[in-house]
């Protein structure tokens, strides 16, 4: 059976999307850059169950056609982001 990433990654290109896309986010003037890549790598470094629920969304993204799987990618980047930010906050 196939590892969950690669379903990502065969379904971005079944669908004729780079997975070197990036997306630019602007947090307190300073870009970040991710591509769709670095996010798919990220969320599979988390639970089978978490993996699951990533590829489950994907799926219904890509099957929105437009703008589905842009608008999937920049919420996922941004909670990369979030979560990444808000672990260097010192209290």
């Amino acid at each position: 059976m196939k590892n969950i990433e690669q379903k990502c990654r065969e379904l971005l290109i079944q669908e004729g999307i780079d997975i070197n896309s990036e997306i630019d986010f602007d947090v307190n003037s300073k870009v970040h850059i991710l591509s769709f890549e670095y996010i798919i790598e990220s969320f599979m470094q988390a639970s089978d169950e978490s993996q699951q629920v990533f590829l489950a969304a994907l799926q219904k993204a890509v099957d929105a056609k437009n703008m589905g799987v842009d608008n999937f990618f920049e919420s996922m980047g941004q909670l990369l982001l979030m979560t990444h930010l808000s672990s260097k906050i010192e209290v």
